[in-house]
């Protein structure tokens, strides 16, 4: 992407490698800190200009496209060091890479990416240990207290065809193992409350269920079942923000170690129990190569802190 200035705005010409992707997708990713809402206003007013003539959010830019960007305050360029420090450190598990695309087994407790108090995220971690990658962006994200399969792109070509895929519910297959308070009593539930986001007073991003929401599937297979508990394997059919946990905490069975939407009084107890995070993975991905088309089934094991609990119930419960 070559760029120039003029009277404070801005002229940028889009380049083979950024080619093919939405307007607002480029534009959120430009124009670092800038609201969406803003990002989206700027565009329907006209201030944002694509070859001199007003464009829509959806337009899809091309090689050779010349941009008109008005005048913002953007945020400024996040301190790499930290993550440059880790890097040595931390060593993210890979389950298949190629030329077009990494996919990863991210452990709990590292966000995505930085931001909100966070230094750094994998995506700047991945970054600092691979220097002279070009490009490494985030297809999809995971919560920061669930492990499991995470897609990062190594070409701006799969992260389009990739996107693409996550908006439709056929294209992709993608499966989450959860431990809930109580037991699930049906085999297969399909659990379709829709979900609205909001702020706390503080600050923090929540979501409920709410009717002026929006629309959102999850496909619940029980797996196993104890006294007190049961295992769940979760299909997600839409891709809302916490979706699995707000779905199955409406549903009265909490994810075992969920901060935000679980049972508190339980919470407490379970690190005594031997349980010391949320109980949700993100075990099994099938998806499609975005170059080759060929299937990939990608799986990931739970880690060894949601095994050797499960092993306990097992244990406790024969």
């Amino acid at each position: 992407m070559k760029g120039s200035s003029k009277a404070s705005v801005t002229f940028l010409t889009v380049d083979e490698e950024d080619a093919g992707q939405r307007l607002d997708n480029f534009l959120l990713k430009h124009l670092k800190g800038v609201p969406k809402s803003h990002v989206y206003r700027i565009v329907r007013s006209g201030e944002v200009r694509v070859n001199k003539g007003r464009s829509d959010v959806t337009y899809r830019i091309a090689a050779g496209d010349v941009l008109r960007l008005p005048p913002v305050r953007v945020a400024e360029k996040p301190d790499a060091a930290p993550a440059v420090a880790a890097s040595h450190r931390i060593d993210i598990p890979i389950i298949f890479e190629d030329d077009a695309i990494l996919i990863l087994n991210k452990p709990a407790g590292l966000a995505v990416h930085g931001g909100s108090g966070v230094s750094f995220g994998l995506i700047e971690l991945i970054r600092a240990q691979r220097p002279q990658a070009k490009f490494l962006e985030l297809v999809h994200r995971l919560d920061r207290e669930t492990s499991g399969i995470l897609m990062v792109a190594k070409k701006r070509s799969a992260l389009t065809v990739l996107q693409d895929a996550l908006r439709d519910n056929h294209r992709i297959d993608k499966r989450y193992l959860a431990l809930v308070k109580g037991v699930w009593e049906n085999p297969r539930s399909h659990v379709k409350f829709s979900l609205l986001k909001y702020n706390t007073a503080e600050g923090e991003r929540r979501v409920r269920v709410s009717p002026e929401g929006k629309i959102s599937h999850t496909v619940v297979n029980r797996r196993q079942v104890w006294k007190d508990c049961s295992l769940l394997e979760c299909e997600l059919k839409t891709g809302r923000t916490h979706q699995i946990r707000v779905h199955l905490a409406a549903s009265e069975h909490p994810i075992l170690g969920d901060e935000k939407y679980g049972d508190f009084a339980l919470n407490k107890i379970l690190p005594r129990q031997g349980l010391r995070r949320m109980f949700l993975h993100a075990w099994r991905l099938v998806v499609d190569h975005p170059i080759t088309g060929k299937s990939l089934e990608l799986e990931a094991p739970l880690p060894p802190e949601l095994q050797s609990y499960i092993d306990q119930l097992e244990k406790t419960h024969a």
